[in-house]
């Protein structure tokens, strides 16, 4: 069932939805080419969901006869965050997809002594991250959709709040992730941020800076990952770990 985002004043009453946002009118009525009598799934900012039927399209304007309403429960009760080295290319949608799916909160571009990317080509491309995500969140119904931060250093990023910071390094054979959660178990509501380098890994100038820090790097077992496999794999074992 395609899913879209509306606000809360398209809402009508508990029976009927007028969506009138022109984006959401020209993908439902012109790509999609939706009729009268097709079911939508809309959701609002308030993180509702509603089944709808479409009733009627006019010349700018869906209306949608609502069927069902029910509270979104497509979202993690932990805030998990990620702090990436940006890739090149598709390899950085793949992650800026797959990390909205796996339910992120938000995720932070860092520039590391290896990172792929200049900063004024990151910084340009924050705008297109920040499209791919909002499209995955309609693809997976998310109903909070996820942010793509400025582009950041980690002295910069140490300075926000998070309960937990993992780091995953190639070179590390201090603790594997599965050891490291079962020795920290991450708890329901708390803001867990996951680092993760770039192609050419961290360098030891960054290791040191982590050790410093006092900031646990684990590594992902003995295979050795592509960047934008590791974000999978780590981000994908932590959700299962949590809600196992």
């Amino acid at each position: 069932m395609p899913h879209f985002f509306i606000k809360a004043d398209e809402i009508i009453d508990k029976k009927t939805i007028i969506i009138s946002d022109k984006e959401n009118y020209r993908h439902i009525a012109r790509a999609l080419r939706a009729k009268t009598g097709e079911a939508l799934l809309l959701i609002d900012e308030k993180q509702i969901q509603y089944e709808t039927i479409i009733s009627q399209i006019t010349s700018n304007e869906i209306l949608c006869e609502v069927k069902k309403t029910y509270p979104s429960k497509r979202d993690l009760d932990l805030d998990l965050y990620l702090a990436q080295s940006p890739l090149r290319s598709d390899a950085q949608l793949t992650i800026m997809e797959k990390a909205t799916e796996l339910g992120v909160r938000a995720v932070y571009p860092v520039i590391t002594d290896n990172c792929a990317l200049k900063r004024d080509v990151v910084s340009k491309k924050i705008e297109k991250w920040q499209k791919v995500m909002f499209e995955a969140s309609k693809q997976c119904e998310r109903a909070k959709i996820p942010h793509c931060e400025e582009i950041t250093d980690f002295d910069s990023l140490l300075k926000n709040k998070f309960d937990k910071i993992i780091v995953f390094g190639e070179r590390s054979t201090e603790k594997s992730l599965k050891e490291y959660l079962r020795e920290n178990l991450v708890q329901k509501g708390e803001k867990v941020l996951v680092i993760i380098g770039p192609e050419g890994g961290f360098s030891e100038r960054e290791f040191n800076y982590f050790k410093e820090k006092k900031l646990p790097v684990v590594s992902l077992g003995n295979l050795i990952l592509k960047a934008e496999t590791a974000v999978i794999v780590a981000l994908g074992d932590i959700v299962y770990e949590y809600q196992g």
